[in-house]
């Protein structure tokens, strides 16, 4: 007869196995600790707190997780009961403990959010909505947990849930919601973590509680052949192993169990009879390289019949993602089929690693567009979780290693992305550093520019406060008298967004304010001049035509500009006879200083841009820089505007009024002056584009005032005001920006 108290040495044992003497101390402290704060306290499914922790950390245990991770799991539930005793764990326990308990919470409370969700998807895009938003949240469950084995907890967690719904036999609404959460999240969670054992057991007791009646017929075919099945694979095994020692061939086979909802959904998805389904009974055999994997398969073929139709070669005919392996399916001399996979240790390593992991198919359906960055991290957490289970109880480990091995472990978490949610519990994908300013306008470009404050889980925060995982943001815009009120310029400054799409948006705000501002300037100009001429009942639209304008707006855009002189249009009121002749004085600035100057100009034939008291500004139209060739024009009352001498519109301006033209030179500039210039770039349109032309321009040392971006049909028409020293800077970044990848053209406007 067995002892109680043999009972609880055996029970200690199973719980400290693989551990140290010192860990399994640490943890049976642990279980000391909460039992009296247990104690007739239940979780949220109706189970004893006490027997959920006991279940949970014998999975942890099972999966050979460290210390820290099974004594976490006892203290998951310590701050629900006595938040007190909580508060205790850090100096009883240790930082490290202390922190997981705490990210345990944090997912808990995640889950408790985002599982009471209000908002409804709605329109035909409504399934691909749910579906993303699905994946967007198995993502930021990884992105909270920055130490990976918080995530183990919470799956361990979940299989315990199932296990005592499924002990008790319950069923109901709760149960449901827990059987769909878990396929929908937590089971490809797992899938993808290469945590089999309960990656199968979480399908099962879904699909179980989903579809009970499905689940017991699929049972019930599985049970009449079980004990058939496996002696009839153990049988095959040893023949088979039997033939390869005979051919001198070193090879490593193993049964592969096929689970109930997996046989399901591939009776589902490819319409089959139960009888039809040939991978029940499935073996894989892997082998040191390629030329051994078809000598495998001779001698496979020569066991049994092959069924050719069902024949694969992924060796020499790799899957796009790169996934390599033999398949073949055999008839047995009892006429049963054999699904037989035959592949190398590398192969075996991709497929179960790489990008090649089945969950890539299975979830998405191949599609790996936008993901590899996220794929290559799951793979590394994959190997290191691989990695523990292998090195545990290796012989020879040093404590070094597995303290190596647990910084990589809680070191690897996606932490590039930061997942945040709406009062509606929503989830929202942002760039690490991302503000309320950069949610705001994810969630609307209008609620981004109405936005006037944020709330980050109730409380007001400054526009400019970065982001955690996990939070719930909520946006207070402007209404009423208030609701056309815009962005501010301040946003613009380093701080405020961390998006480079928010700045877009932004900086294309101001430029259509900046647009409808230079329209009304230039209206006002042409009809003040038109009041002045006493012409007010013109024809708009025929004036701007001609003047060689398609339209009337084009006409104001200019004269707003200051890149088409007021002149031309008198001119074209009143013909060129009729236009009074300029006299010296509307030719020369008045001020004596001035005047000294134009004339010290025309004496030696060259004005001097820049000489003191000298009325001059650069033309907007064509922005010149040193050493650009310039000519003067005569304005009236502004001075000298400066052209480049390849300007269209001062080719006009001289063809019409050539008296006004003087020539010009640099003068000796400031070594700090800056002169803006326009760019035009177009591209091929992708990700990270403008940040990587950007790049350029701060590596060049070149100030950026202005940007305008279109893009249509995969091409993008991309503007940038820039502020240089001379033209030998911007063709410097001009060569740069041409190499930029995607980049078709770079030049100045």
């Amino acid at each position: 007869m067995v002892t109680t108290s043999a009972l609880h040495r055996a029970e200690q044992a199973q719980l400290t196995f693989g551990l140290s003497e010192k860990d399994g101390e640490r943890l049976l402290d642990a279980l000391t600790f909460v039992r009296p704060i247990y104690a007739n306290h239940a979780v949220k499914s109706g189970q004893l707190i006490m027997d959920f922790v006991e279940g949970l950390v014998s999975i942890l245990t099972v999966l050979n997780c460290d210390a820290p991770t099974r004594i976490a799991g006892f203290l998951s539930e310590v701050a629900g009961i006595d938040p007190m005793a909580a508060e205790a764990i850090e100096s009883k326990f240790g930082r490290e403990v202390a922190v997981l308990v705490n990210s345990i919470r944090q997912l808990r409370s995640l889950r408790e959010r985002t599982t009471s969700q209000k908002e409804v998807l709605r329109g035909k895009n409504a399934e691909q909505q749910a579906v993303a938003q699905v994946e967007t949240l198995r993502k930021m469950l990884l992105a909270m947990a920055a130490d990976m084995r918080v995530v183990m907890i919470r799956l361990a967690s979940r299989v315990t849930t199932l296990r005592y719904f499924a002990e008790k036999k319950l069923e109901g609404e709760m149960v449901d919601r827990y059987a769909r959460e878990t396929l929908n999240v937590y089971a490809p969670l797992a899938n993808r973590l290469g945590i089999w054992q309960l990656k199968w057991e979480l399908e099962d007791f879904s699909f179980r509680f989903m579809e009970p009646e499905e689940y017991r017929r699929i049972a019930k075919m599985l049970e009449e052949k079980r004990v058939e099945r496996e002696e009839f694979i153990d049988r095959a095994i040893v023949r088979l192993k039997a033939e390869l020692e005979k051919a001198g061939i070193k090879a490593d086979v193993s049964g592969r169990p096929k689970h109930i909802f997996s046989i399901w959904n591939k009776l589902r998805e490819k319409s089959l009879d139960f009888s039809d389904l040939h991978d029940v009974r499935a073996f894989r055999i892997i082998v040191d390289d390629v030329k051994t994997c078809y000598a495998v398969l001779g001698i496979v073929h020569e066991l049994w019949n092959p069924i050719l139709k069902e024949f694969d070669d992924y060796i020499s005919r790799p899957k796009p993602n790169g996934y390599q392996s033999l398949h073949t399916i055999v008839v047995t001399e009892e006429g049963l089929p054999i699904e037989v996979q035959i592949r190398t240790a590398d192969m075996h390593h991709f497929a179960e690693y790489g990008v090649a992991a089945h969950w890539r198919y299975k979830e998405t359906g191949g599609s790996s567009a936008g993901v590899q960055e996220y794929d290559d991290k799951i793979a590394w957490l994959r190997q290191l979780l691989a990695w523990q289970t292998d090195v545990t109880d290796a012989v020879g480990a040093t404590n070094e290693t597995r303290q190596d091995r647990h910084e990589k472990l809680k070191s690897a978490g996606l932490d590039e992305r930061i997942y945040v949610l709406t009062p509606q519990a929503r989830v929202i994908e942002l760039p690490s550093g991302a503000t309320p300013i950069d949610f705001a306008y994810h969630l609307h470009s209008d609620v981004g520019h109405r936005c006037r404050g944020a709330k980050v889980e109730g409380a007001m925060v400054p526009l400019n406060t970065p982001l955690k995982s996990g939070q719930t943001v909520e946006i207070i815009t402007a209404k009423g008298a208030n609701v056309n009120a815009g962005p501010s310029r301040d946003w613009l400054s380093p701080g405020y967004t961390a998006s480079s799409r928010t700045k877009s948006k932004i900086r294309a705000w101001f430029n259509t304010i900046d647009l409808q501002e230079t329209l009304a300037t230039g209206r006002a100009a042409v009809e003040k001049t038109l009041q002045r001429e006493g012409k007010t009942s013109v024809n708009l639209e025929e004036l701007a035509s001609q003047l060689g304008f398609p339209k009337v707006e084009d006409l104001f855009l200019a004269v707003g500009k200051e890149t088409f002189s007021l002149r031309s249009i008198e001119t074209a009121l009143h013909g060129e006879a009729e236009v009074k002749e300029l006299t010296d004085e509307e030719l020369l600035i008045t001020r004596k200083s001035r005047a000294s100057s134009v004339e010290q100009g025309a004496k030696s034939g060259v004005l001097v841009v820049g000489t003191e008291g000298l009325m001059t500004q650069l033309a907007k139209c064509c922005k010149p820089a040193p050493p650009d060739s310039i000519v003067g024009f005569v304005t009236r009352g502004k001075g000298v505007s400066i052209h480049r001498a390849d300007c269209r519109n001062f080719a006009e301006m001289q063809h019409r009024t050539p008296e006004r033209v003087i020539q010009t030179a640099w003068g000796k500039s400031a070594p700090d002056t800056l002169y803006p210039v326009d760019i035009f770039v177009l591209s091929a349109d992708r990700q990270g584009l403008l940040r990587d032309i950007s790049e350029v321009f701060s590596r060049e040392k070149i100030n950026v005032t202005g940007v305008n971006t279109q893009s249509a049909k995969g091409t993008a028409r991309m503007s940038f005001t820039v502020e240089i020293g001379s033209t030998e800077q911007l063709q410097k970044a001009l060569n740069a920006i041409r190499e930029v990848k995607g980049v078709q053209d770079a030049k100045r406007h």
